[in-house]
């Protein structure tokens, strides 16, 4: 009989990567040299040439397409040039990465091209480079930045539709009669589209002489129920109608998280004697915390993109008292036809948004694990 012992496994096989030669490493170097050239002398060339900088230049933005091409394919090459094998295996991926690059990339610098730019499109003048000048009127612009401060109690309401949407989530996780039914109806208004709510409900509904709302306000005593005249009234009436519509966006997450919370945990904060709210502040809030900042964090991106309630049902108004940033950029373009100084806005607005809620991210995990350590 074979002695066990003396049975030794086999090592597993590994097959090492190919050895790449010096020579190809530098060719490949020169072939990712020479694509980064093409490229950048072509954007800044077309970039100067539409800047009015330099007369030499291309009549479109079509060479700068294919120059990104030829980058494309010097880089795939210089990969497996430089990298043997493992560079073969990430051209695989590199078709979606630069589908993506391209996506991002080329818009952001054409939107750049364009904000440094005095273009109207009712002007025969057509477009002409004009500096610093679109940035210099936003600074100077009041209904800029009332539009802004606008934002901040847009944003600053997603709070209290937080707190409605927890409140539905939990009475629609406890045992209640009919609590399918009632999961359906409050998900209706997440169904419609921001137009139709607002055509729905503040055209509607809400019209000072017929809707169904202000006859309802008349006859509890409002003589005139006028919803968007008064500046604050029509704020609050715009928060309304956005918050009726993804309310149940939020209430949706935080139901899924409040179903996945572990039942030997209720059950042991049940058994120690906790009665309802102390089991709801010490145990249902602090699990459910990832799900609660990731529903606000997106219902915040939503918020800070609001423009269809307030464009169809007050255009701004009264006086820019609803106007968010959004909906002042788009009457910028449509009525005003000013596209270099809505362009500009808006790109502003893009770096506005990224800092904010990089900040927020961060203030969020930073408090997240703060309280973990202190629940601890």
């Amino acid at each position: 009989m074979q002695n066990a012992s003396a049975v030794v496994a086999d090592p597993p096989h590994v097959v090492a990567a190919e050895p790449v030669p010096e020579s190809r490493r530098r060719l490949g170097a020169l072939v990712l040299a020479a694509g980064w050239l093409v490229l950048v002398a072509t954007f800044a060339i077309q970039i100067l040439h539409s800047a009015g900088l330099i007369t030499a230049g291309f009549a479109n933005w079509r060479p700068a397409v294919y120059a990104y091409v030829f980058w494309a394919v010097a880089f795939g090459a210089s990969l497996v040039l430089r990298r043997g094998s493992d560079g073969a295996k990430a051209l695989f991926v590199l078709p979606a990465v630069l589908f993506i690059a391209a996506m991002v990339v080329f818009p952001l610098v054409f939107g750049l091209n364009i904000a440094f730019t005095d273009w109207n499109l009712s002007s025969f003048e057509g477009r002409k480079f004009n500096g610093l000048d679109n940035f210099r009127q936003m600074l100077a612009d009041p209904f800029y930045w009332n539009a802004l401060r606008n934002m901040v109690w847009y944003t600053l309401s997603v709070l209290v539709e937080y707190a409605i949407a927890f409140g539905l989530a939990l009475l629609l996780n406890a045992q209640i009669r009919g609590r399918k039914f009632f999961r359906v109806v409050f998900l209706l208004p997440l169904m419609l589209s921001p137009v139709a709510v607002s055509w729905m409900v503040g055209k509607s509904m809400m019209e000072i002489r017929f809707g169904p709302v202000a006859n309802l306000a008349r006859w509890l005593g409002w003589e005139t129920p006028a919803f968007f005249s008064d500046p604050w009234l029509a704020k609050l009436s715009i928060m309304a109608m956005d918050a009726w519509t993804f309310i149940p966006l939020m209430m949706i997450m935080l139901l899924a998280g409040l179903q996945a919370l572990p039942r030997e945990v209720m059950e042991a904060a049940r058994v120690d004697g906790a009665n309802g709210w102390q089991t709801f502040w010490k145990v249902v809030f602090p699990l459910t915390l990832p799900v609660s900042i990731t529903a606000i964090m997106i219902r915040i991106i939503f918020k800070l993109k609001i423009a269809d309630i307030i464009i169809n049902v007050t255009s701004g108004g009264p006086g820019g008292a609803t106007d968010s940033v959004t909906s002042f950029i788009y009457r910028e373009y449509r009525d005003r036809s000013n596209v270099g100084y809505g362009t500009l806005l808006a790109m502003v607005y893009l770096v506005l948004i990224v800092v904010a809620l990089t900040l927020m991210l961060n203030m969020a995990g930073r408090w997240l694990r703060g309280y973990g350590q202190e629940e601890s």
